[in-house]
């Protein structure tokens, strides 16, 4: 049945009219203003003030406000699948700034950052491993060999997240994620198969950073299902990658 609803989405928007997502224009899912606003900065380092404990260093592609919040919204919350494409393109760019110095040998590792059940189920689809394929497939097409590896799920429900504040949202989020079954078994071949702890070409990806609770709690995961314990981000096995985040995450990095 979600296949189906998929496939009806993605194909209503090629039958119907359409307008941009960002801005309203219409005959186009997005214009080229409001892709540039994703695409025509470089990925800059962004941190979240108070930044959570073992949050790794994290890249957006643009602020989360005007049309890219409409964007990111349309995509996961009405369904318009079709933005996907410049979504992951404007993810891959992060994942290339977060992901080592040229030359670096191992495939990229994209772990998507996990919805609940319940929320995917709503939705019809899970935009956030949407985005990471479509990101992967970008990369590739590079010349970088990439993998989506979904190895993070819910341990336990977790509360709205809105309307809570950092502190409010560590607490909520804490020992929330954990690996799937066989999912540290993997990763730590990987690690040894290419030194990926070394280079950290493991990337947590998600679509947005507000506290950064999230990726905290994503890294925490990884590292300790991992074996390389709950500081593992600090020492680089993980770095993380988001489409965008929020306008002061941006603001400290300009001091």
């Amino acid at each position: 049945m979600r296949n189906a609803w998929q496939g009806w989405q993605e194909l209503s928007g090629l039958l119907l009219p359409v307008a941009c997502a960002g801005c309203g224009r219409p005959r186009t899912e997005l214009c080229t203003a409001c892709g540039a606003v994703l695409h025509g900065a470089p990925a800059r380092l962004v941190r979240p003030s108070p930044r959570p404990p073992g949050l790794p260093a994290v890249y957006a592609a643009a602020p989360y406000e005007n049309a890219v919040r409409a964007v990111l919204l349309a995509h996961k919350e009405r369904g318009a699948l079709g933005l996907a494409g410049a979504l992951g393109r404007a993810l891959a760019g992060c994942v290339r700034a977060g992901a080592g110095r040229p030359g670096d040998e191992g495939p990229l590792l994209l772990v998507p950052v996990p919805s609940a059940r319940s929320s995917t189920a709503a939705r019809g689809h899970d935009p956030v491993r949407r985005i990471a394929a479509a990101a992967a497939r970008d990369l590739r097409r590079a010349g970088l060999p990439t993998q989506v590896l979904p190895l993070l799920r819910q341990r336990r429900a977790v509360a709205d997240q809105s309307g809570l504040g950092a502190r409010q949202r560590r607490a909520n989020l804490a020992g929330a994620l954990e690996l799937t079954a066989g999912g540290g078994r993997l990763l730590r071949h990987e690690f040894l198969r290419h030194g990926l702890l070394r280079l950290g070409r493991v990337i947590l990806v998600d679509d947005l950073l507000t506290t950064g609770s999230t990726l905290a709690e994503a890294a925490r995961a990884v590292g300790e299902a991992g074996g390389f314990g709950r500081e593992s981000s600090v020492h680089g096995v993980c770095r993380a990658a988001v489409v965008a985040a929020s306008p002061t995450a941006f603001e400290i990095n300009r001091n």
